[in-house]
């Protein structure tokens, strides 16, 4: 086994450069006449709704893409993830390989962060190579505190021999990722100063031949966030809400005792009762915030993946906390049931937290799947929602709108 000694490495753009890059704007679909291009930014493929709210600046922002990813690395995170062998009918076809990646990313701070990672974050997740880990793990360990005792995590395979390693499955390759854009930023000074959450999906359709994901009957959903968006699942059946996501706040039991475990105590509680990490962050998971990386804010995103079958959901819902900071998860699904179009039922989302007084930025991504426009059973929160609705009508939140 190759032995390591830490040393300075210095990011660069340049890693990636040489790299060809294969990620589109638009999703293929195999037709008897060949391979269709449907574009990603349609409203009716990918509804966005997205404002400033009272704030200056908009540090919210978004991504799509469709990306040629290594079938060898999709089958190994389907047996990884899921349990059983993924065989495509021919692996070199480009609808078998592609996979849409959503992306959501909420600066604070500043926007130099989340604007980088609208730009650049899904080329790197398509481009990441494995034999860079071992320099990104000298990179990481360079950095002190917290990370002088990491060791790895889903990177681990890849450290001492990545040459001989298996390929990258999907939890790695955006583990990398989402330490390479700390390393690249280390250079911006402002990275220093501010960060951004991501939340970002990944659909891969498994049928045989593969289609887009709103129509796929065979479909994994992978899910890579760090923050507090929340990524939400709408079924069919009642339209019941599946979160993906968990917060990463001080205060959380997960992020409470990784901090314990590693740093001790410095969660700080103000007078309403608000938990800030060093007394400043609300997220203790960041892509950014580079100084404070060394007491135990980490890019290391919580990975899940789900297979979704038939007809059983309806869409999918990503959300800043601009608006689950003031609607429930089973606001946001309901508010979107019986749209028309993806466009119009983000607009509902994000025009209802609105209502209700939101001040922060705030965006809503709508994607439909298999399912839409086949959500029955009640509205559950109708009613909840007009009493909201009434109680905000001529309070001092709604007249600062």
């Amino acid at each position: 086994m190759a032995s390591l000694s830490l040393r300075s490495s210095k990011p660069s753009l340049r890693l990636f450069s040489r790299r060809a890059r294969f990620y589109h704007d638009y999703v293929r679909l195999s037709t008897q006449g060949g391979v269709a291009r449907i574009p990603l930014y349609s409203s009716n493929i990918i509804g966005v709704a997205s404002s400033r709210g009272n704030r200056s600046h908009q540090e919210d922002y978004h991504a799509f893409a469709s990306l040629s990813l290594d079938v060898d690395g999709l089958r190994r995170s389907i047996r990884k993830s899921l349990g059983f062998e993924w065989v495509p009918e021919n692996p070199n076809d480009r609808v078998a390989r592609q996979a849409v990646f959503i992306g959501l990313y909420d600066g604070h701070g500043g926007s130099t962060v989340s604007q980088f990672l609208r730009q650049e974050l899904h080329g790197l997740f398509e481009s990441v190579d494995k034999a860079q880990i071992p320099e990104l793990f000298l990179w990481i360990k360079d950095q002190g505190g917290y990370f002088k005792r990491f060791t790895g995590g889903a990177l681990a395979p890849w450290i001492h021999d990545a040459e001989n390693s298996p390929p990258l499955d999907l939890e790695s390759r955006v583990t990398q990722a989402f330490f390479e854009v700390d390393r690249l930023l280390s250079i911006e000074s402002q990275a220093k100063e501010c960060g951004a959450t991501a939340s970002v999906a990944i659909f891969h359709s498994i049928d045989n031949p593969a289609r887009p994901f709103f129509a796929s009957h065979k479909l994994v959903l992978t899910v890579a966030h760090c923050g507090d968006a929340r990524v939400l699942l709408c079924s069919t059946n009642g339209g019941l809400v599946h979160p993906m996501t968990e917060d990463h706040h001080p205060d959380t039991p997960v992020e409470a005792t990784r901090l314990r475990r590693m740093m001790g105590s410095a969660l700080i509680t103000d007078s309403f009762g608000e938990s800030r990490w060093m007394g400043a962050l609300a997220n203790t998971r960041a892509i950014g915030d580079l100084r404070y990386k060394p007491y135990g804010v980490t890019p290391e995103p919580e990975v899940r993946t789900k297979l979704l079958e038939g007809q059983v959901w309806g869409y999918m819902v990503v959300v800043s906390d601009g608006v689950s900071s003031i609607l429930s998860d089973d606001e946001i699904v309901d508010l979107a049931r019986g749209a028309p179009t993806p466009k119009i039922a983000a607009d509902r989302i994000l025009a209802f937290s609105q209502e209700l007084g939101g001040e922060d930025n705030a965006t809503a991504v709508v994607v439909p799947l298999a399912g839409w426009g086949k959500v029955h059973g009640p509205d559950k929160t109708r009613a909840l929602r007009e009493f909201r609705r009434q109680q905000a009508v001529g309070s001092e939140r709604q007249r600062r709108m």
